[in-house]
């Protein structure tokens, strides 16, 4: 088997980096770039494509097998790669009790992208990176000798993937337009594992969960020990703006990013670039980011539909 030719997708790369006046960051002397992964594919959008690329290239032609819950983006990516590049996919969806049920607009996008699904019960879900489990799961879903992509596709060649990332921000910092701090909201924690490792000595990340439960920094260690031997670059993560777990969006959060769209027009994903950017004004607000600091945040995706 050859691998496909990720070429032909075009990707918008390096991707590109906007300044955007924002008020209630320059009252107190910090300068807020937008860093644009959103616009690198149409389909393949923002870190998914820096995580599924290297993936797909390893897939080799074989049927990729992946994992997510009912409004999973890394479902809906992996399905958008598999029509463009005409792999077969499946997708492993949480939950026994949905295959019951008419598909959400986000399982019908994946359906309709050429993915299989197989729904399979919560426990079991939980245990799908234990090797009897899994291979329980490939059988069932009729996917033996898949190509396997883990939940949200962070592994350690999505980590490596994603290390171009910092390389694109530490380049922009040598060439005299420093970026100080590199901000993202996370959700496996691999696009951070990657992009810590790429950037300059002088830059440090910060993390925004959208999941609660603080568990993301020993996985990203993980992550960066598979990848490269050990823990790379100066990271933290902030705990706090998750707004009581994934995929929750309260009214205060909804408003937030309709505000942050109507005044700079730029659309503002609700499930994680909204808690990064509400996040980022509060430490504004709270003294953070030293006066003079220029903060870049990562744009990971766009709203769906």
């Amino acid at each position: 088997m050859t691998s496909p030719d990720l070429s032909a997708l075009r990707p918008r790369l390096p991707s590109p980096v906007e300044e955007v006046a924002d008020g209630r960051f320059g009252r107190h002397g910090i300068r807020l770039l937008l860093k644009r992964d959103d616009l690198i594919h149409p389909d393949l959008i923002g870190n998914k494509w820096r995580k599924l690329a290297p993936n797909l290239a390893a897939a080799a032609g074989r049927t990729v097998v992946t994992f997510g819950g009912a409004y999973s983006n890394h479902l809906r990516a992996t399905a958008a790669a598999g029509r463009l590049l005409g792999l077969p996919t499946v997708g492993v969806v949480r939950g026994q009790e949905l295959s019951d049920r008419p598909l959400n607009p986000s399982l019908a996008r994946c359906t309709a992208d050429g993915m299989r699904l197989h729904f399979v019960d919560r426990s079991t879900y939980r245990r799908k990176s234990e090797p009897e489990t899994l291979a329980a799961i490939l059988r069932g879903a009729g996917a033996e000798g898949a190509y396997v992509v883990p939940e949200g596709g962070s592994n350690s060649l999505a980590v490596r993937g994603c290390r171009a990332l910092g390389e694109e921000l530490r380049a922009r910092a040598d060439a005299d337009a420093h970026v100080d701090v590199v901000a993202l909201a996370c959700g496996t924690g691999g696009t951070l594992a990657g992009l810590a490792a790429g950037l300059g000595p002088d830059q440090r990340v910060l993390g925004i969960p959208v999941l609660k439960g603080g568990f993301l920094s020993a996985g990203i260690e993980e992550l960066q020990g598979h990848a490269f031997g050990g823990r790379r670059g100066d990271w933290s993560l902030d705990d706090r703006f998750h707004f009581g777990g994934y995929a929750r969006v309260p009214a205060e959060l909804d408003a937030f990013a309709e505000d942050f769209e109507q005044r700079h027009g730029v659309p503002v994903e609700r499930l994680y670039v909204a808690k990064l950017l509400y996040g980022l004004v509060a430490l504004a607000d709270e003294g953070a980011f030293p006066r003079g600091s220029t903060v870049a945040a990562i744009v990971t995706g766009r709203p769906f539909p």
